[in-house]
């Protein structure tokens, strides 16, 4: 049979077809053209975008990969801004899809999924079945538990660094350089907590009293982070020696061996995990990446590199005891956190984004 492609060669088919096959040399001329092979098939392609940093390791080797190997498809694995909700409806909108799969968080899902700019995900099957309730939405499989805690330096304080949000506010009997999240999720809360707030009094946040106590400590912050990155390369330079950050960031510098600490004592958790933008053409691809991210094994290896709590709880049937003790979800950590709630930032996060870049600037 004619290679179609060939039909298109003035060069190699010009002749018509019973002028080629006019004489042996034509006609095995004609044969070795009809040989020529097909182009091989292009492997399938997708993006995938997670936090940065040292989530991104951790993602490869638990997900990306090992799906890339067993599914045979490439994925483009880059690094997003840390509140995605933004640039997911702008992909929808514009339909100029920059992620295929993305993380994002359970707040941004209460953001996004009214406003119908995320696909619904394949439930099915014994992996996403065993996904804890808590992490299961329509279009947002919840894949890790996180928490924003105290870390500080133990070649400045020793192990007797600041226990709670009162004593990171202490200037005085814990004097030292300090970073802050220069966004409101969790800097609110904190205030309040260390305003003595309790924590089931913390929603809905009274944000004037919020800055208030923001106020008392803005003078003593020498660097508001932007990313988790940016925490990671603080706290193993010396560059402060205290902040707020996610638990996982910290944790990656003490396993390097510096001298840090954290404090898991009024730490606020939540939910991160996959989603797809709406529309996005890639979707059926990105439904069975994420279902291959339910699965209790991928987890436990991203855990073990990343010390977030897998949503799967048959996970820690293969995670290293001593490495599930440095987890949000371990018991005697998980008693001293309190849940971000997703429902007020969900309905507040642009108003109070607002006066929160205000009061920077003030």
């Amino acid at each position: 049979m004619i290679n179609p492609k060939l039909l298109k060669d003035p060069l190699r088919y010009s002749l018509g077809r019973r002028d080629l096959l006019r004489g042996t040399a034509a006609g095995a001329a004609a044969l070795a053209v009809s040989s020529v092979p097909f182009a091989a098939h292009a492997k399938e392609t997708m993006t995938v975008a997670d936090p940065g940093g040292v989530w991104t390791p951790a993602a490869d080797a638990a997900y990306v990969k090992p799906f890339e190997k067993e599914f045979d498809v490439d994925i483009n694995h880059i690094a997003r801004e840390h509140y995605p909700s933004v640039e997911i409806k702008a992909n929808v909108e514009t339909k100029a899809y920059t992620w295929d799969v993305v993380i994002a968080t359970d707040a941004d899902v209460y953001e996004l999924a009214p406003q119908n700019l995320l696909e619904p995900l394949d439930w099915s099957g014994e992996d996403m079945q065993q996904i804890m309730p808590e992490a299961r939405k329509p279009g947002w499989l919840g894949s890790d538990i996180y928490a924003t805690i105290i870390a500080f330096r133990t070649d400045k304080y020793g192990k007797n660094g600041p226990q709670s949000w009162a004593d990171f506010w202490d200037v005085k009997k814990f004097p030292g350089r300090r970073a802050m999240h220069k966004h409101p999720i969790d800097m609110l809360e904190v205030a309040l907590l260390a305003d003595g707030v309790p924590k089931d009094k913390v929603y809905p946040i009274d944000m004037d009293r919020a800055f208030k106590k923001l106020d008392e400590i803005k003078p003593h912050v020498q660097v508001w982070w932007t990313g988790g990155a940016q925490t990671t390369e603080m706290l193993e330079s010396g560059e402060v020696d205290m902040m707020p950050t996610w638990n996982g960031r910290a944790q990656v510098v003490i396993d390097a061996g510096k001298p840090v600490d954290i404090t898991w004592n009024q730490g606020i958790f939540a939910l991160e995990g996959w989603v797809i933008p709406k529309g996005d053409p890639k979707v059926e691809l990105g439904k069975k990446f994420i279902k291959y991210c339910a699965n209790a094994k991928r987890q436990a290896v991203f855990a073990s590199a990343l010390p977030y709590g897998p949503t799967n709880p048959k996970a820690y049937d293969y995670i290293p005891k001593d490495r599930a003790k440095y987890l949000p979800t371990a018991p005697d950590n998980f008693k001293l956190l309190m849940q971000s709630s997703n429902e007020w930032w969900g309905t507040n996060k642009e108003k109070a984004i607002e006066r929160f870049n205000a009061w920077l600037l003030a």
